[in-house]
């Protein structure tokens, strides 16, 4: 038995796709079902329902999954500790790189209180940082969060607290809003507007679909580009390229964007941003931290 079978399997858990959850674990397709098949032959159980689409857990699945968290999250502790002193003092965070370049400078102050703590920082998509969480390897996870496409994470094995909540609207450089004419619309039939668009890999992406998709006015726009970056998004739409849903953090830390807000509303939407910790993660730094991230939340209210 290998722990990393545990791992591949919480991955595939959480996307429910074999070829997205092998690249997320660097494997190649083949080599991923073998190790999820080992898994299921130790345990003499079946998973994984593969006559099913999309992939889904069985029943066995779902009931082990609980587990492997807890086998994990056991394991990564007791690593820590072995480690010694320089790993106790250290806290492994994961989150978009959104967030860690806009709110996480100023979320660290507040939360060491000046204390000399090290951070293990790992960035990423959201599908990609929540596998790795949920597998066990960071303590804390940070994103955003839209109803309208949840994540999955189970309540009985994570606690979770709001940490704030941001505006996602689309804005457009002065000069292309007197172009296209969209000061309360994003284009016409015969004038489409041109989009900047999020990458079909990143969180934002499904959450622009549902704006435009729940819109009750249809959206007259034409895709010109795709990134995984809001700020590149954001400079694109600066000059003059195109319309970029942003959040609101993207223009904090220096970014001078001449943008402004466009569509009058009816393509805006209000997305959370929650913080994750395991409830079996007992180790003092991580408890001392959450402890703080609630007092932080609790001074927002």
């Amino acid at each position: 038995m290998d722990i990393k079978w545990f791992q591949d399997f919480l991955t595939l858990s959480e996307v429910l796709n074999f070829t997205r959850a092998s690249e997320i674990r660097n494997l190649s397709q083949a080599a991923f079902s073998r190790r999820i098949g080992s898994l299921e032959q130790m345990l003499g159980a079946k998973l994984i329902d593969r006559s099913s689409y999309p992939t889904r857990l069985t029943p066995a699945g779902e009931k082990f999954r609980g587990v492997a968290a807890q086998i994990v999250s056991q394991i990564a502790d007791a690593k820590a500790d072995l480690a010694g002193n320089q790993s106790r003092d250290k806290i492994k965070l994961a989150m978009p790189y959104a967030l860690a370049t806009t709110r996480l400078p100023g979320w660290w102050d507040s939360w060491t209180s000046g204390q000399p703590l090290i951070c293990a920082l790992e960035t990423g998509n959201v599908h990609d940082i929540v596998s790795s969480f949920i597998a066990g390897n960071v303590d804390l996870l940070i994103c955003f969060y839209h109803a309208a496409s949840p994540i999955q994470i189970d309540p009985l094995l994570f606690e979770s607290v709001e940490l704030g909540r941001e505006r996602v609207r689309p804005y457009a450089s002065p000069a292309l809003i007197e172009k296209i004419g969209m000061h309360a619309s994003l284009g016409s039939a015969g004038n489409p507007a041109p989009l900047l668009m999020y990458s079909s890999s990143v969180y934002f992406a499904r959450v622009v679909d549902q704006i435009i998709e729940g819109s009750e006015v249809k959206l007259e726009g034409t895709p010109m580009f795709e990134t995984e970056m809001s700020d590149v998004l954001g400079d694109l739409a600066s000059q003059g390229l195109g319309v970029a849903w942003l959040p609101d953090s993207s223009f904090s830390q220096h970014r001078h964007w001449s943008l402004e807000p466009v569509g009058g509303g009816a393509w805006d939407t209000e997305v959370s941003i929650l913080a994750f910790k395991p409830k079996n993660n007992l180790r003092p730094l991580v408890v001392r931290m959450w402890r703080e991230i609630l007092k932080y939340k609790e001074m927002r209210v």
